[in-house]
């Protein structure tokens, strides 16, 4: 014998029904997505105040026999004086001093590219401001031409600034004539444009730069090493009245600095960095073909905000970026690995390691992944 319940409902009882139905379903999606949105989370990885290890490579797909074989060649073919090598958010490799703070050289314009994505978000920094709007000069003056360029040209080293700068290590030497390109037009590797940039967030926030930084990056993500009486300007004022402001860094907290890239700007749930910003910063926006003639290189690469583009047929690369500063500071972030690689020369050495050394580690450390 079957039995069953006939259940009789109004028009009016059987719209209520479905609404109550199609709550009941919205609220589990709701459920579903947090729980989702919790995993992609917790599968971010973040050191805390001390970095964890993993316990084995072979576990996350890596040969432990050929970082034996890689830490041989860096001790005979280079200069490294620290290497980090993060996976997941954990270290995989490190070798020689990863704790002493060490001069980053141009490193520090990616580092200023970082802090000005929270302040371009809440409208502080306005990037189609020019040099003209803000009253902008420096010593002998501007041009008026130069003075139309904008914050976004400068952090784009696009300005058409050919005014010097007071430190060198950029390609002024290759400058077009001043006065002679319109702002956006050019791309040239500019001292002027970077230390005018790091002035005009000082005077727009109205903060230090460096205690900017240690609120907003070094504290929040647990730098290890960091420490604010270390930072500081330097410069020549006879040149230009604007500042080359440096930055002493470890190795370690330079890894930190990647992971926070990497995750967009996320650390431990909090937005520090605007993640539009990072993928911003980090996208081409002056291809390879589009450099002055002097600064084309035999490797291919592009620039974005003051960020490096890693460019390579390998599809491993697809979206990675990198910090460069003079004698052999690198920071590469790695996404399609989860990986980010943070590489020191002291500079009071006065040894380096070229670009082309530095790719060509990056590929004996990629070979170490097992297939």
């Amino acid at each position: 014998m079957v039995l069953y319940l006939e259940i009789r409902t109004t028009k009016e009882q059987h719209r209520n029904l479905m609404k109550y139905f199609n709550l009941l379903l919205f609220l589990l999606l709701m459920v579903a997505t947090s729980i989702s949105l919790s995993a992609q989370e917790n599968d971010k990885n973040y050191p805390d105040s001390l970095w964890l290890e993993h316990e084995s490579m072979e576990a996350i797909g890596y040969d432990s026999q050929k970082f034996s074989e890689l830490r041989r060649y860096i001790i005979d073919s280079l200069n490294t004086t620290g290497l980090f090598i993060a996976v997941d958010g954990q270290c995989l490799f490190q070798f020689g001093d990863i704790e002493e703070l060490s001069y980053i050289a141009s490193c520090r314009k990616s580092l200023l590219s970082m802090m000005y994505g929270k302040y371009v978000k809440n409208k502080t920094i306005d990037l189609d401001m020019t040099l003209e709007e803000l009253d902008f000069d420096d010593i002998h003056g501007l041009l008026a031409i130069e003075k139309k360029a904008s914050i976004r040209n400068l952090i784009t080293a696009r300005s058409g600034v050919y005014h010097p700068a007071s430190n060198g290590g950029d390609n002024t030497a290759h400058s077009p004539q001043r006065g002679s390109v319109q702002p956006g037009e050019y791309f040239l590797y500019n001292n002027w444009d970077f230390n005018a940039a790091g002035e005009i967030f000082e005077q727009l926030t109205k903060e230090n730069i460096y205690k900017t930084f240690e609120q907003d990056i070094a504290i929040p993500i647990k730098m290890q090493d960091f420490k604010l009486d270390m930072q500081r300007k330097s410069g020549d004022t006879s040149r230009s009245k604007y500042l080359a402001y440096h930055f002493w860094i470890s190795t370690r907290d330079m890894a930190r600095i990647g992971v926070l890239m990497l995750h967009e700007g996320q650390w431990d749930g909090e937005q520090l960095i605007p993640a539009d910003w990072v993928k911003l910063t980090t996208s081409t926006f002056t291809p390879t073909s589009q450099f002055n003639p002097a600064f084309q290189r035999e490797w291919n690469l592009a620039y974005g905000y003051m960020w490096w583009i890693w460019k390579d047929d390998n599809e491993i690369f697809d979206g990675s970026f990198y910090a460069a500063g003079a004698r052999g500071q690198f920071l590469l972030v790695i996404p399609q690995l989860n990986m980010v690689i943070s590489h020191k020369t002291k500079y009071a050495y006065r040894r380096r390691v070229r670009f082309s050394e530095f790719r060509e580690l990056v590929d004996k450390i990629i070979e170490t992944k097992i297939d």
